[in-house]
């Protein structure tokens, strides 16, 4: 048996997943919404943050005992040590010169004008 097999209910829920909560305003009237990123269709509402915090586990808990029912693979928590910081992008030519003469006009390097345009 494999570790991935000795993993129960328990250990998923005591997971640090990334869950959102948010307040909202719309036609519906004033609710907050939250949502667990690795788990698609994983959302809950409720009246007040308590009530959605709470209503999500419940939501996230069901979605796991599911997944565990029919053998899926259950997506272990997204966190930093998965991000390496180096992102490969792929562009036309007419779009890196203009990315790189607008870098110099600036007076940095190309990789410093893109972090500063993208954390805008």
């Amino acid at each position: 048996m494999s570790v991935a097999e000795k993993k129960d209910l328990n250990y998923y829920l005591e997971q640090p997943y990334n869950v959102i909560i948010k307040p909202i305003r719309d036609e519906s009237g004033d609710y907050y919404a939250a949502r667990v990123l690795e788990f698609d269709g994983c959302i809950a509402t409720g009246d007040s943050f308590q009530d959605t915090h709470e209503a999500i586990y419940e939501v996230l808990e069901g979605f796991i005992e599911d997944m565990m029912e029919n053998g899926e693979e259950i997506p272990e928590p997204i966190g930093d040590e998965q991000f390496s910081g180096n992102l490969r992008v792929r562009m036309p030519k007419s779009l890196h010169r203009e990315l790189s003469q607008a870098a110099k006009l600036e007076g940095v390097s190309l990789n410093q004008y893109l972090i500063n345009k993208l954390s805008k």
